[in-house]
């Protein structure tokens, strides 16, 4: 207890030395296009891609101008650009192109485009806000990384507040001490802590991490203690207390390894993913599963011997009937269920993988200040997603009618570069080094294109398909092309790969436990077609619903909700084989759905209200997506395990008796 206790003070401390990456970028694998293209950028080129956008309405443009020299001034803010650094001001604007002037100025709304430092977004946008005032608008990467930053702390702790009273309430419900949720809380809690500690040790975690990890890890390893001490509970009756926690611990060790097993191996496999988000998040998941495994089997028992005083002193009649006869009800239903999910799982199969994705971070909510003020810009001034691509400098006759191509595809507003600005007939030498290092580094040429794209979706990524094409057509590969769409479309390509890897990783994995579990081959597949199903089906209501979808938090869930919801299908398949060696099946499933229901249901309302206050409590869209379909999913699984799983059970009975070894099914005499 005291070693526990005194990792956890240290873990509780260490906690907040670890730092938090907000940036999704920063998880792409090192090889990937847009990855390279920033990194060659960054080191040949000063400047970088303007992450921001601020518009100030009712001014002029000397008006206009005073606003870009007070934001240029704020610390961590880069390159403003306006429609000074495009055309000369001094000229009447009536005579200059105008739809370059209305990119930058339009209706007495100004435009301005900057970069903001990595790692000074908060007080860089704060500074901001406080420059342009209330009525003016800002959006951009930054500030959404800004708000992440801001807000994911407090909604954690805003979910966490929420959760740990439901979880009592739920635990309090489904006990008989007032005492018993104090053990279970604090044995998980424990290890939570010592988990967020040892991230320390890898250098940064993720915001999603830091978000979804301890919740989950608490939630899901509930079980764990829940189970151990029921057990104790039972042998209490007729051992010494000492006595009854060795046969509790002996008698509960297979079952909770059993389920720590297919949830870490589970987890395991997104440590595989080559979006390093995800890995980010499985190692994090890795460490609490095995971390709250060793607290239920080590640090609980202590601390139950100690303390099981106060269980006795503090007991209460049980609320709820932990028996509930409905499992001829259940049995009844077997062919409607079986013949519902055959209609039902080939759709669902198809309409998971056909759901509108969104590779980033989605959009602000409407109602908040960064949602408002994305709109009114796009209102104002349109879309605006720019794409820099660096060609070799040497022949810029080519590179004019390389722009020039690019200036003909569908969604390209403008170009910028030298062949445009300036133009061929003047060598680059001629200009002034200020002005040349705007178009040109040692080695490459910039070339800017204006954009009037999201930042993802059908056409944003078409379009980068096409600009890949020109640019292979002049250049082969001998260039490089960054900016968001460019990274989502990476991103895009990467998960896609992960998809596929991991979940055939998590499928083999839990097939392999379940298989030494049981000791059977057909049991595998019984258990992990009642969880996909309801995995799919899950992940099949957004199709349906015509709701977009963020795609990480599908691929983690998808990974998640089999690896943690499986549990519940091994606990009721495990009571069933035991009930068949003493009765018939019909008998048998009855009795284990009659026994079981109540204590999968315990299990299913904890992990469901997690995902499903995380969904309530969170601005951030991915942590909100992860939290409503680890909500919708988990009651998904727990009724597939009570409807769908029996009518399996029973239809195959002969079956799973003839892959089973020593299966010792009841025989009728």
């Amino acid at each position: 207890m005291t070693i526990f206790i005194l990792l956890a003070v240290i873990g509780a401390i260490v906690q907040f030395w670890v730092p938090v990456n907000y940036s999704m970028v920063d998880y792409l694998p090192e090889n990937a296009p847009s990855t390279t293209a920033m990194d060659v950028m960054e080191e040949e080129f000063d400047s970088a891609v303007a992450n921001t956008r601020v518009m100030v309405q009712d001014v002029s443009v000397q008006e206009a101008l005073a606003f870009k020299e007070d934001i240029a001034a704020i610390d961590g803010v880069n390159d403003v650009s306006w429609l000074d650094d495009a055309i000369d001001i001094r000229t009447p604007l009536e005579v200059a192109d105008q739809e370059t002037v209305e990119t930058y100025y339009k209706n007495d709304k100004a435009l301005f485009t900057l970069e903001i430092e990595e790692g000074k977004e908060v007080p860089a946008t704060e500074a901001i806000y406080d420059v342009i005032g209330k009525d003016n608008a800002m959006a951009g990467d930054a500030l959404n990384t800004a708000i992440s930053q801001q807000k994911t702390g407090q909604e954690t702790f805003n979910a966490a507040a929420i959760l740990i009273p439901v979880v009592i309430l739920i635990l309090l419900l489904s006990t008989r001490s007032w005492f018993e949720p104090v053990l279970f809380l604090t044995a998980i809690g424990i290890s939570v802590l010592i988990n967020l500690g040892t991230n320390i040790f890898i250098g940064e975690i993720s915001f999603i991490s830091q978000s979804v990890a301890p919740i989950l890890q608490l939630a899901v390893s509930l079980d764990y203690a829940i189970f151990l001490l029921h057990s104790f509970d039972d042998y209490r009756k007729t051992d010494s207390p000492e006595k009854a926690m060795k046969r509790a611990m002996k008698r509960s060790f297979p079952a909770v390894t059993a389920s720590a097993s297919t949830t870490f191996f589970g987890f395991l496999a997104l440590t595989f993913m080559d979006f390093e988000i995800g890995a980010d998040l499985g190692l994090n998941l890795v460490k609490g599963i095995l971390l709250s495994f060793l607290s239920v089997m080590v640090f609980l028992p202590a601390l139950t011997l100690i303390s099981y005083k106060w269980i006795d002193k503090t007991h209460h009649k049980q609320w709820l009937p932990n028996r509930y006869p409905i499992g001829k009800f259940v049995t009844k239903l077997r062919i409607p269920a079986l013949l519902l999910v055959a209609l039902i799982i080939v759709p669902a199969f198809l309409a998971q993988n056909e759901t509108n994705f969104i590779y980033g971070m989605g959009d602000n909510p409407d109602n908040t200040r960064a949602g408002q003020d994305e709109n009114a810009i796009k209102d104002a001034f349109g879309k605006y997603t720019p794409i820099v691509l660096l060609v070799d400098k040497g022949d810029l006759a080519r590179q004019e009618q390389f722009v020039d191509e690019l200036s003909e595809l569908k969604y390209v507003k403008s170009t910028v570069d030298y062949t445009g600005a300036v133009g061929t007939g003047i060598p680059p030498e001629y200009l002034e080094e200020s002005a040349r290092e705007q178009f040109f580094s040692e080695h490459y040429s910039r070339i800017i294109l204006n954009t009037t794209t999201d930042t993802e979706g059908d056409a944003a990524f078409a379009l980068v398909e096409d600009v890949k094409e020109v640019a292979a057509n002049y250049y082969g590969d001998d260039y490089y092309a960054t900016g968001e769409s460019f990274t989502l479309y990476d991103m895009k390509q990467v998960v896609q790969e992960d998809n596929k890897l991991v979940n055939v990783l998590t499928v083999v994995a839990i097939a392999a436990v379940l298989l030494i579990t049981f000791k059977s081959l057909s049991m595998p597949l019984v258990l992990i077609l009642t969880i996909q199903t309801a995995v799919w089906m899950n992940l099949a209501v957004p199709y349906f619903t015509n709701e977009p979808l963020v795609y990480i938090g599908y691929l983690i869930i998808s990974i998640v909700q089999l690896a943690a919801t499986v549990d519940y299908a091994i606990l009721f398949t495990e009571d069933y084989m035991n009930n068949r060696q003493e009765m018939p099946k019909f008998e048998a499933i009855k009795k284990t759905i009659n026994e079981k229901i109540f204590s999968i249901g315990v299990s299913a309302s904890i992990l469901s209200s997690v995902g499903f206050i995380m969904w309530l409590t969170s601005t951030d869209p991915i942590i909100s997506s992860i939290g409503i379909l680890l909500g919708r999913g988990t009651l998904l699984a727990f009724t597939m395990v009570v409807i769908f799983l029996p009518a399996l059970l029973v239809v195959f009975d002969k079956p799973i008796e003839k892959t089973t070894w020593r299966p010792n099914f009841y025989k009728r005499k």
